[in-house]
């Protein structure tokens, strides 16, 4: 889709949707008055309504408070969005273009998230390609950010496409291959640390997940490293890139369980995505991503539980279940960041189970040890983008479920809080102020749910380009 600013009306499309708050706005348009006699009674019971005029659509979109004080705010905002969605749903196979018209940037720019977030399909398998008819969007307001809206869709769309290949295509080499291929152009450094250079640098984990696969192991180091970086230090990002997991040795027992694995790479297609949206915003902030790559198969000299594993920085690891392979390749990645001296580090993974029960597929868990602050900033920019996390505790105490009695560390913590002792495992081996994002629940949807589709979400892109945005 190709979202385009217009400021002279007369060449938009025969299409068009009107965002209004009111009938003091909806009278404005100048429609006929069977029109607006119609249009007023749906307005003022706030619901969507269109004309379909022999194939010339005229919809009306209506919101009422946007104030970030409301506490009805960030709903009212979502609403827009879904709207948003519902207008693209009836307009995708009838329209080849419209115009989208409202006097509110803001809600102008939230219908279009919801819009344009909407357009995608994976459909790269199927015999009958699916065809839609709609390719552009005009909008008037040129107050609206549509450079921005078009880039953090393509940024989302692209982890939603990276998240639904099959493991069949995307191994780990062609998930850095697609980086690498994604990023040309941008200003963003990509190396690419094959098994080689993986085992000369000894990151245990990666290579330990990696002992029942055929296919090698990779670590992707992306960078963005702009002349003018508000930051003196580099942000990390990290991003778990599990492209299939079997759960190991440790097979995963419950059926259906492995159905929808190929997810498990939904960490470094966030962090990936959101480091490209970064570079083509020009947002002014340095930037290290680190993505470790790789599945997890109970094949050839595969890792078993018992074992004990050295980590990159040396820290011993008792294997209690293999099926926790997620902290297994972030905690090399994450003792690996240290050597940038970063300002912050955050890493993403559909890491636990644990963390998709207690939350469900609404929001992602967050917790950390940074400022709280950071944390606070992240929420917000969650509740803005209606990408949304939870903040869970981060106390000692679960830290302390992680000690082995053979070895520094152990896999695996009790039978509950799973969430939050898998995020204390990893804090061990940063040394920098630390946010941890368990996308388990929303990274991937067995069912519809408006513009967020079915299958990968994209889920956390947008939470980061706000967040970010925010920072910079």
């Amino acid at each position: 889709m190709n979202i385009t600013l217009e400021k002279k009306v007369k060449n938009s499309s025969k299409n068009h949707v009107y965002i209004v708050q009111n009938l003091t706005e909806l009278k404005a348009l100048k429609l006929s008055k069977k029109n607006l006699s119609y249009f007023s009674e749906k307005l003022k019971a706030k619901s969507l309504a269109h004309i379909n005029d022999a194939g010339t659509y005229t919809f009306i979109v209506p919101f009422s408070s946007l104030n970030k004080k409301n506490p009805n705010g960030y709903p009212n905002r979502e609403g827009l969005r879904k709207l948003g969605n519902l207008v693209y749903s009836i307009l995708k196979n009838e329209a080849e273009s419209v115009s989208v018209e409202g006097k509110s940037a803001l809600a102008t720019t939230l219908f279009l998230e919801g819009f344009t977030l909407s357009d995608y399909t994976f459909d790269k398998y199927k015999k009958k390609k699916s065809e839609t008819k709609l390719k552009t969007v005009f909008v008037t307001n040129t107050k609206v950010n549509a450079s921005r809206i078009s880039i953090s869709t393509e940024a989302t769309h692209w982890a939603r496409y990276l998240v639904n290949e099959p493991v069949s295509f995307l191994t780990a080499e062609e998930l850095s291959n697609q980086v690498k291929s994604k990023c040309k152009g941008t200003g963003i450094k990509v190396e690419i640390l094959e098994k080689a250079k993986i085992e000369a640098l000894q990151m245990g984990g990666l290579l330990a997940v990696n002992k029942g696969s055929f296919d090698p192991p990779t670590f992707t180091i992306m960078e963005w490293a702009p002349k003018k970086a508000k930051n003196k230090k580099p942000i990390v990002l990290v991003g778990k890139g599990v492209v299939y997991d079997t759960g190991g040795l440790s097979l995963k027992p419950t059926a259906n369980s492995m159905d929808q694995m190929k997810c498990d790479m939904g960490g470094a297609a966030m962090m990936a995505a959101t480091t490209y949206a970064i570079a083509k915003l020009k947002l002014p902030l340095h930037i290290i991503t680190l993505l470790p790559a790789t599945d997890n198969r109970p094949g050839k000299n595969a890792y078993a539980p018992g074992d004990v594993v050295t980590m990159f920085d040396k820290t011993t690891v008792e294997v209690l279940n293999t099926d926790a392979e997620g902290r297994m390749i972030l905690a090399d990645a994450l003792a690996y960041s240290n050597k940038f001296k970063p300002e912050i580090v955050i890493d993403a993974a559909t890491l636990t189970g644990a963390a998709a029960r207690a939350i469900g597929t609404h929001a992602s868990v967050s917790m950390g040890n940074a400022k709280q602050e950071e944390l606070d900033l992240l929420e917000k920019a969650g509740q803005i983008s209606h990408d949304r996390v939870v903040q869970f505790p981060f106390w000692e105490e679960w830290g302390e479920e992680m000690k082995s009695d053979i070895a520094d560390l152990k896999n695996l913590g009790g039978a509950s809080a799973g969430m939050i002792t898998a995020g204390k495992f990893l804090e061990h081996f940063v040394k920098a102020p630390y946010i941890h994002i368990d996308i388990a629940g929303p990274a991937f949807l067995t069912g519809r749910d408006s513009y967020r589709g079915k299958g990968g979400t994209g889920v956390g892109v947008r939470l980061l380009i706000e967040y970010f945005t925010l920072k910079s």
